[in-house]
């Protein structure tokens, strides 16, 4: 079983990784989200998404870019702490941390063959489309696990007596 923190990456390292891994012939999976307070969907569809293909890379919100796309209590992790849980999972290969609000950046270096989402988005939502088609990608929108949510965990937990 890999480190953890061989599965942590830079954006340099990354662009380098998805150029050898494409030489190889394989086909690259790539995903991004806040990944607050990991939960069932998130597994499962992180599984999914690996299943896609041969590597799957998960692009993360940094803290201040977390903040700017859900609001300001959020995340309740940090981003340090939010990409070794998720590298600790074993459908995950590479996890790299982004500042941006938008992956579409990354996106454009990695080109991965396919990029995937949750069905709790419309397709023309999805700012990072066009990076990925650009890139000779397709977006997949995976269906979500029914009754789970970071929000609705937040809820339940502030519905707590102490």
């Amino acid at each position: 079983m890999r480190k953890i923190e061989s599965k942590i990456t830079n954006l340099k390292q990354i662009r380098d990784i998805a150029r050898r891994l494409r030489l190889k012939g394989k086909v690259i999976v790539t995903t991004n989200g806040c990944f607050d307070l990991i939960h069932l969907g998130h597994v499962k569809n992180l599984q999914k998404a690996r299943l896609l293909g041969d590597v799957l890379i998960v692009g993360i919100n940094s803290d201040s870019s977390a903040r700017k796309n859900k609001g300001g209590d959020k995340p309740i992790t940090s981003h340090k702490e939010r990409s070794r849980i998720v590298a600790a999972l074993e459908s995950v290969d590479y996890v790299l941390i982004f500042d941006q609000t938008d992956p579409s950046l990354w996106l454009k270096l990695i080109k991965p063959d396919i990029h995937v989402k949750g069905r709790d988005r419309k397709m023309e939502d999805i700012k990072e489309r066009w990076a990925v088609k650009e890139g000779g990608g397709k977006v997949i929108l995976l269906p979500l696990v029914k009754g789970v949510s970071t929000t609705k965990i937040i809820n339940r937990i502030k519905k707590l007596k102490p």
